[in-house]
């Protein structure tokens, strides 16, 4: 098995631009599907429990079949028409371009999802900083609301268990989470108030050349990730010009 766990995050993110960018311009069900093929070949390599990969990957797959059957009821019209009612209309050009965008939105989700699953917030933000040259301010700001973020499924318990409490939190339900939303929302204004200054305090805002205690290193297995990325959009792309339903969609 292969450990992607090891590798720089920044590789990672460029892997999954790289194959979303080949996938992009074409909207066809040759290049859509190849890409898809390869990937999932890659991902039984990866080591990920099912489990894991299904629960994490599962919006994709929600996500995929809905937006097909829009575009298969509402999409293009063109050839034989299969049925008709009102503005529904599934004809030969519909169901080609809802297979085609099912394929894509696995293609493009999929990877995205992986290869962020073993991603590590503060490796990440020493990959943008170090390696992409971010600004630091920016870089540490945003891992610092990241690391709030799992704060706010704690603030919520604390809030409902309060609530109860004072017993106002009985009945009237769609109002009881109104209530907490508000709550919730002032209680997150105040600790990012509070963690703003405690950064400035510290000088996370000055203008002064930052050193990091981690170094963000960069060798042969992010190079290896950027070239995997290239290689499967760049099949994809040859194998539909080459069966002649590459659909260029940007002029």
């Amino acid at each position: 098995m292969i450990s992607i766990a090891a590798v720089n995050p920044v590789a990672k993110l460029g892997a999954g631009l790289t194959v979303s960018l080949f996938l992009i311009v074409t909207i066809d069900w040759v290049s859509a599907g190849t890409a898809l093929v390869l990937e999932l070949a890659i991902i039984a390599f990866l080591g990920i429990e099912p489990k894991r990969f299904w629960l994490r990957t599962l919006p994709v797959w929600v996500a995929a079949p809905l937006t097909a059957l829009t575009i298969l009821l509402y999409g293009r019209y063109d050839g034989t028409v299969y049925f008709e009612f009102l503005l529904i209309r599934i004809s030969d050009g519909s169901i080609d371009l809802a297979v085609a965008t099912f394929l894509r939105v696995l293609a493009i989700g999929l990877p995205a999802v992986v290869l962020f699953i073993s991603i590590d917030p503060t490796d990440f933000a020493d990959g943008l900083a170090q390696r992409l040259g971010l600004p630091d301010r920016f870089v540490l700001g945003a891992l610092a609301a990241v690391r709030m973020v799992g704060l706010f499924l704690d603030d919520w318990r604390s809030l409902d268990l309060a609530r109860r409490a004072r017993g106002v939190a009985d009945r009237g339900r769609i109002r009881r989470i109104a209530g907490q939303g508000f709550a919730l929302l002032v209680l997150s204004i105040r600790r990012g108030s509070k963690l703003s200054i405690a950064m400035e305090a510290r000088g996370f805002g000055g203008d002064t050349p930052r050193t990091w205690a981690r170094e963000s290193r960069w060798g042969a297995a992010e190079w290896l990730t950027l070239a995997v990325g290239a290689l499967i959009g760049l099949t994809a792309t040859v194998v539909a010009v080459l069966t002649g339903s590459w659909n260029l969609i940007v002029a």
